[in-house]
């Protein structure tokens, strides 16, 4: 299954407690709307810089980037 990660940047003092509430709140989305295998977490880029991502099967893209409105996106390969 494809994959896309969508991202929502995050910077300054608080970006990484502003990042985990982001998380929070797309993972009750990802609940609400019945989103199967869905990732939400956060990632570091470096200390004032923080990113709450969201990883959705790439058929639900144009969908949610209509209605989440993320910075930016892009594929996903996992490790």
């Amino acid at each position: 299954m494809k994959q896309i990660k969508l991202i929502w940047d995050f910077r300054g003092s608080n970006a990484e407690p502003t990042a985990a509430h982001h998380v929070q709140h797309l993972g009750e989305f990802a609940l609400t709307e019945g989103l199967e295998n869905t990732i939400c977490e956060t990632e570091e880029v470096t200390e004032t810089h923080y990113m709450a991502i969201m990883i959705v099967g790439e058929e639900h893209k144009d969908d949610l980037k209509e209605r989440l409105k993320p910075n930016r996106g892009q594929r996903y390969f996992p490790e």
